[in-house]
Order: structure tokens, then sequence, then C-alpha cells
């Protein structure tokens, strides 16, 4: 299908360009009279919450064609930046630092002067 050949397309390209996850969907009636729904995903998506809010980017079209009405949702989950610019500043909630251990400073015993 040429349908499943441009997804498949979409999804590679998404992900080479720094994408965490991605999902495309596409409905409507694609091959035979009666309508289907495609889903293609790739990579790690969450689904709900706050995080979806700032981390998920999402567009939603629909194209009219001669059989009818095909539509496409596709959604990126943005991956975390510092900065600002590529992504979301504010980390994931469950997103967790490990620190190396600190370094034990043991001081030397003081022992008092017995005159």
């Amino acid at each position: 299908l040429a349908v499943r050949r441009a997804c498949y397309g979409v999804l590679r390209f998404v992900m080479e360009s720094g994408a965490k996850g991605c999902e495309v969907s596409v409905s409507g009636k694609l091959r035979a009279q009666r309508a289907k729904t495609m889903k293609f995903m790739d990579g790690y998506m969450i689904s709900t919450g706050y995080p979806k809010e700032i981390y998920i980017d999402s567009s939603i079209r629909h194209v009219l064609l001669r059989q009818g009405v095909i539509g496409l949702k596709v959604k990126i989950m943005l991956p975390h930046d510092p900065t600002g610019k590529t992504g979301p500043r504010k980390p994931m909630p469950d997103a967790i630092t490990i620190f190396e251990p600190k370094e034990d400073i043991i001081s030397p015993a003081v022992v008092p002067h017995s005159s």
C-alpha cells in the first residue's frame, strides 16, 4: 500500500530529526469501500497527565479525495532540552539523576593535652 509506505517514511524522518517518539494514524477508505484506521508508532510516547501537554506536539488534517475523506493524525514526542529550543525546558517528572557519592573526609582525632 502507498499509505503504509508514506507513513513509514514520515515516521523515519521524524525519528531521525531527533524526536523521542512518533505516532501516525490514517483513517478512512484506504483500499476498499470499508473505512479502516492504520496506526504506525515508533519510540517512546506518553499519553496521560500534564507532561502530555508540554511534551507532545500533535496535528490533525483532513484530506478530501474523490473516494471520500481521509483523516491524518500525527503526534510527536519532543525530547527534553534545557535551553528550550528543540523541546520543553521542564524535565519529565519521572526523570532520575544519579549523583556521584561524596568523599568522606575523616578529620584527625583531637587529643586534649594534659599538663
